[in-house]
């Protein structure tokens, strides 16, 4: 996670300078919301995946959190992330941007504090690693409920949300798993820790409704491919159970990409091995991200 500069208010700041102090809100309250976006080398040099999707899900992020006014415009930040992108000379990296409470009296009110953004860029593999992408990854259902809409925000991402994901994923990883699965306050599935998920039974695909879940912008990308392949989408509850039954599971998000499910809670998922439908779309998604798909075009943002 090293780079040579950070983008910080506005100007381009010496990484070891891009520094906020110990007595921040954000540090003390997880009064923050962030992105997270991949920048690949494509054929006609680095683009930018769904640049302006997220920075508008980073406004919405902030319009959720409860602040009045941005920093920061749409189109500012949209710049600023190519500017970050080539100060650094990344070909491929995965971005961070970031709105912080920086200053201000260490209070419970947000509109006493003064918001800050950043935007850091690194060289970043997949969030499960390059063998759970090409073999799977082990799944368990967490003992830790997916925050409930009324205590805390679950389309924003809200930096203070990942201690859920943190406890949850801390203990699957102790306990020798890859990834939590997360239920919702009524115990149906919503999401992994930092991905969204899909299963696959006899044919179709059922991925949980946005209604408890980040609405993942890798997520939609992934509907929309499999919609071009002709495979019905269904977006509906799923239960605990349906999990163990299915013939194929895979996840993703910007950080993980596409990632196959070979087992949960020790059950076998279908032959244990990636299934059609996942290897379908992780290669339709290549394809994207290589600047080699129909929608490569139109969901690429060039650098330069």
């Amino acid at each position: 996670m090293k780079s040579d500069y950070i983008w910080m208010n506005g100007k381009l700041v010496p990484f070891k300078e891009a520094q906020v102090h110990v007595l921040a809100p954000g540090l003390h309250y997880g009064l923050g919301v962030f992105e997270g976006i991949r920048c690949y080398d494509t054929p006609q040099g680095p683009a930018v995946f769904r640049l302006r999707e997220h920075i508008d899900r980073f406004e919405d992020s902030v319009l959720a959190l409860g602040l009045l006014e941005m920093p920061y415009s749409v189109d500012e930040l949209v710049i600023a992330v190519k500017e970050t992108v080539r100060a650094n000379g990344f070909r491929s990296c995965y971005i961070r941007p970031l709105l912080y409470m920086e200053n201000g009296p260490l209070g419970l009110n947000l509109d006493a504090h003064h918001a800050g953004i950043s935007i850091s860029a690194w060289e970043w593999a997949s969030l499960l690693g390059d063998e759970g992408v090409q073999n799977g990854v082990r799944l368990m259902v967490s003992s830790f409920t997916r925050l409930h809409p009324n205590v805390n925000l679950t389309k924003a991402k809200v930096s203070g949300n990942y201690v859920n994901s943190v406890m949850a994923k801390t203990l699957a990883v102790r306990l020798g798993f890859d990834e939590a699965v997360m239920l919702d306050p009524n115990g149906l599935v919503a999401e992994c820790t930092g991905e969204n998920l899909f299963l696959v039974r006899k044919g179709k695909i059922h991925t949980p409704s946005t209604a408890t879940i980040l609405e993942g912008i890798t997520r939609d990308a992934l509907i929309t491919l499999a919609c071009d392949a002709g495979i019905e989408v269904n977006e509906s509850p799923i239960s605990r159970d349906q999990l163990y039954i299915a013939d194929e599971i895979f996840v993703c998000g910007t950080a993980a990409e596409v990632v196959p499910v070979t087992e949960v809670d020790f059950r076998k998922i279908g032959t244990g091995k990636i299934g059609p439908v996942t290897s379908h779309l992780q290669q339709a998604f290549q394809a994207v991200i290589l600047g080699e798909n129909h929608h490569s075009d139109e969901w690429f943002d060039l650098v330069n």
